[in-house]
């Protein structure tokens, strides 16, 4: 799977993704980012004019504290049902 560069402010969040935010688990993921850098893509999927987060919120937020303007991630595709 290819990595690519995606724009943090294209990033959409379902509200059902974004109540499993542990705020207290940000800033450490911050600091171990600094560190260590970015070491898992997040996943998201093609939306019309956006990226829709799959998988990786705090790595999202951490990125964001940090001020960064993009973040690794994977595109994948849409479960069919």
């Amino acid at each position: 799977m290819r990595v690519v560069d995606v724009p943090i402010a294209k990033i959409y969040v379902p509200s059902a993704k974004r109540k499993t935010l542990d705020e207290s688990k940000i800033e450490p993921l911050a600091e171990d980012i600094l560190e260590n850098g970015l070491q898992m893509p997040i996943y998201v999927r093609l939306g019309k004019d956006r990226y829709v987060l799959q998988e990786g919120l705090h790595r999202v937020e951490a990125m964001k504290l940090l001020g960064e303007t993009v973040i690794d991630g994977h595109i994948v595709q849409a479960k069919k049902v």
